[in-house]
């Protein structure tokens, strides 16, 4: 009973209850956060633009243009050294999309002075499977990057040509194919795969993860398939819509086909023999977004950065970050944030919660903790709470539903600016309100 739908229904519509305040974000004015009190901070750099741009991501991507993505590097160059001048200090930067290998000189050239300023241990960077180039994956190494991670989402040519991936990106032999050359080059390859399509089979899947597994990459993130409203009414046609009723039945051919040989550091990443670092949200207590459409969380408040463009460089240009709204959460909230973060990574350690937070930690959320335990979802033992794998489901489950939150931020942000991101560089007009994109989210 308790591996159910129903169960699961219930589960998902109480954690919107409960995280229902999240995003109710508010106008500020390209303001510099404060340097968090405790916790590590990581750096997020977002790169939006794309060559082509698929269907099915809901990330706030837009069209590649040489000329607007060099503008856009030296205003977000000028951004990061506005954050080291103030304070800010990084131990780990991660470089999302968009794809930031499309522009390869700029991209290489804002590694450096995060290296320069900050001296960070690690640097991940995202990537499609067209720009492993030897050349290319050479320079990358050089730079320093530590984690390759590549976009593939399948290998299934009937998959890749309903996602219209297989002209851009190659079919599935030849993507495989190029991530082997890339094996061995970086401490951490990663392989990004997308479960839950609409016309996925369980026989597609595992052949995904079958053929994964003879490629040397030694890290796989399984993600369900995310959408946005906007992202569900442009798939309807070419892709058809997901059937949420199968999650389960994929995620437990995830676990079974990659353990033992990989183990997950989170309820979605696995990696071999446990070796290699996570995303920056679940390693990181705070973390800190430059870039057009880009998020941070510093010490309970979530951030956002503007979705235009335009509205971005005028920002820098003023002296300012692209900071555009803000929420601070309220003192449960930010606790529930932290359990919600902590059990994703598969664990939370009773000790450092009690260090950071005291012994309210455990009254605010002993509900939360005491769900956990009596559902099966986590053990609890001297150390703190575990997820069992029913958890890790959960945990998936939750996760996905907060990032779809944040995709249906996405779309009420990047509304206020179609006519910007729809139209070619040279003909872009930038009337205040596009330019700002301050419309807070309900």
């Amino acid at each position: 009973m308790l591996d159910s739908p129903v169960i699961d229904s219930l589960l998902i519509r109480i954690f919107r209850f409960r995280t229902r305040g999240f995003l109710r974000m508010e106008e500020v004015d390209g303001a510099m956060p404060a340097v968090p009190q405790e916790g590590g901070c990581q750096l997020y750099v977002h790169i939006p633009f794309c060559e082509t741009l698929c269907s099915f991501c809901s990330f706030h991507r837009v069209q590649y243009c040489p000329e607007r993505a060099r503008r856009y590097f030296a205003a977000l160059r000028e951004e990061i050294r506005r954050y080291h001048a103030a304070g800010h200090r990084f131990t780990d930067v991660y470089f999302g999309g968009g794809t930031p290998t499309a522009e390869p000189a700029e991209l290489l050239e804002t590694i450096g002075l995060v290296r320069r300023l900050f001296g960070v241990r690690e640097i991940s960077v995202e990537t499609n499977p067209k720009d492993l180039r030897p050349d290319l994956l050479e320079q990358l190494r050089l730079a320093g990057v530590t984690r390759l991670s590549v976009g593939v989402q399948s290998f299934d040519d009937r998959l890749l040509r309903e996602m219209e991936r297989h002209e851009k990106y190659g079919g599935g032999a030849e993507i495989a194919d190029r991530i082997r050359g890339a094996a061995g080059l970086f401490p951490t390859l990663n392989v990004d795969l997308i479960f839950n399509q609409p016309h996925q089979t369980l026989a597609s899947l595992e052949r995904d993860l079958e053929i994964f597994q003879t490629l040397g990459a030694n890290q796989v993130s399984c993600y369900p398939l995310m959408t946005s409203p906007s992202v569900l009414r442009r798939m309807a046609g070419a892709m058809g819509t997901p059937d949420r009723r199968r999650l389960r039945q994929f995620y437990a051919t995830i676990l079974r086909r990659l353990q033992p040989e990989f183990t997950p550091t989170s309820a979605w990443c696995f990696t071999r023999r446990g070796q290699g670092g996570d995303e920056y949200i679940v390693t990181a207590e705070n973390y800190v977004g430059v870039g057009s459409g880009a998020f941070s969380y510093l010490d309970g408040s979530l951030y956002a950065t503007t979705f235009s463009l335009q509205g971005y460089e005028k920002l820098i240009a003023s002296g300012r970050t692209g900071i555009v709204t803000r929420h601070r959460l309220g003192e449960t909230d930010r606790l529930r944030y932290t359990l919600l973060v902590k059990m994703f990574g598969l664990s939370l350690d009773r000790a450092w919660a009690q260090r950071r937070y005291g012994s309210k930690f455990f009254r605010r959320l002993w509900g939360e903790l005491r769900t956990l335990e009596v559902l099966g979802a986590a053990r609890r033992d001297a150390a703190g709470w575990k997820l069992t794998e029913r958890g890790m489901y959960w945990l998936m489950l939750m996760m996905s539903e907060f990032f779809e939150s944040v995709n249906a931020y996405r779309d009420s942000m990047r509304a206020h600016v179609q006519a910007e991101l729809a139209a070619e560089p040279s003909a872009l007009l930038a009337p205040a309100a596009v330019q700002r994109n301050l419309a807070p989210l309900g």
